[in-house]
């Protein structure tokens, strides 16, 4: 379910803490199922990765930014929402050992499996894992990445905001205290994410820089990228898994 999935739709009525997303189906498992189900039929017929959320440049950002705070390279790392996988092969290229993804779709973990079996990666494990409801196989983790998965659950029709909630609770739950928290979200900005994660012991550590546009005189941004660290200190070795 890692997708950059904006036209959620704001209403000039919504209200902080209100639900703030027009329902979609984009929210939904039966339609991340069919997508990845396609997906994986173009590459087995065509060697179609599929497509790469937020782009090549959202990896980038996130790499550089593990790169530049020195983080282990045996540092364990969870992508919460892997879909096509993309992601674990260059964080695998980039010489980190400990990563695992997820996804709620058996399709996308299938063929997140066939693309990182084709890149000849043995180093990452992958794992059919609803985040709302985590088995007890998912353990702790120093790092969790979100590439567009906290989006999706905020466009689904039924009850988005308990499942936001869930989401905060599940992710309190996998992330070691002192661990990070990469999060890129095309539907939240920074104050809006702040107030979703800050209340569970989140703090914001940095805002990474993305792609800017103008309109009508004034910058803003389509994507934002915050740096969230878990409340409580933790040495470096403590991001190993």
């Amino acid at each position: 379910m890692s997708g950059g999935v904006g036209g959620g739709g704001r209403g000039a009525e919504d209200q902080p803490g209100s639900h703030p997303f027009a329902p979609s189906a984009l929210g939904t498992r039966q339609h991340w199922d069919t997508t990845y189900e396609r997906e994986l039929q173009a590459f087995q017929e065509y060697g179609d990765t599929g497509e790469i959320w937020f782009g090549e440049e959202s990896m980038t950002r996130l790499i550089r930014w593990l790169e530049k705070q020195r983080v282990p390279l045996d540092a364990s790392v969870l992508d919460i929402g892997t879909g096509n996988g993309v992601f674990l092969v260059e964080l695998a290229k980039s010489g980190f050992s400990n990563i695992t993804g997820i996804d709620y779709s058996p399709a996308a973990i299938q063929l997140s499996r066939s693309i990182i079996e084709k890149e000849g990666l043995a180093n990452v494990k992958l794992q059919v894992e609803d985040f709302l409801n985590p088995t007890s196989e998912l353990s702790k983790f120093g790092i969790c990445v979100d590439k567009g998965t906290f989006d999706a659950i905020s466009l689904h029709p039924d009850n988005a905001t308990e499942k936001r909630k869930q989401y905060v609770k599940s992710l309190s739950r996998v992330l070691e205290t002192g661990g990070f928290f990469l999060i890129t979200s095309c539907n939240w900005t920074k104050d809006e994410l702040l107030r979703e994660f800050s209340e569970a012991g989140f703090e914001v550590l940095e805002e990474l820089p993305t792609p800017t546009f103008l309109f009508g005189g004034s910058s803003g941004n389509s994507v934002t990228a915050l740096v969230f660290q878990r409340k409580g200190e933790a040495s470096p070795d403590r991001l190993g898994g």
